[in-house]
């Protein structure tokens, strides 16, 4: 038994010498062109505009486009412009993976000074993996509750 332990070490040393011996191929360009630099500022940074582009506000956002990081800021950037266009009720939608996004999404709502209150959206509108919040509008702006 111990024999084929020791001759599957050996393989298994075979394979890695052989593997940190030989150059990395990590695309099918040619040397030159994965390592040319950019012509200009523009090409570096791909396709992106370099001024923000204004999206119209809907009553719903999807958050699955943003990064788990800028969820915060997103999400009370999104409430302040729902609230400044009026909207009483919106969704954020946060996927229903095991949780966390909805955690942090109704964990930022619970403190927001316009959400009147939330809740998970009724199945047809989500369930689970989006949040209705119903928000201060008009006069309700002005209220404390």
């Amino acid at each position: 038994m111990s024999w084929i332990l020791i001759a599957a070490a050996i393989v298994a040393a075979a394979v890695l010498v052989r593997f940190l011996s030989e150059p990395q191929r990590r695309s099918s360009e040619p040397e030159e062109a994965r390592h040319r630099e950019p012509e200009s500022l523009e090409e570096e940074e791909g396709d992106f505009p370099s001024e923000p582009i204004e999206l119209s506000l809907e009553d719903s956002i999807d958050l699955h486009a943003f990064a788990p990081k800028d969820i915060p800021s997103v999400v009370e950037s999104y409430l302040e412009g729902a609230a400044e266009k009026g909207f009483g009720e919106v969704r954020l939608i946060h996927g229903r993976g095991i949780g966390v996004q909805r955690a942090r999404v109704q964990s930022l709502l619970a403190k927001h000074p316009l959400v009147v209150s939330y809740r998970d959206a009724p199945a047809e509108r989500g369930g689970w993996g989006a949040t209705i919040a119903w928000l201060k509008t008009g006069d309700d702006k002005g209220r404390v509750d």
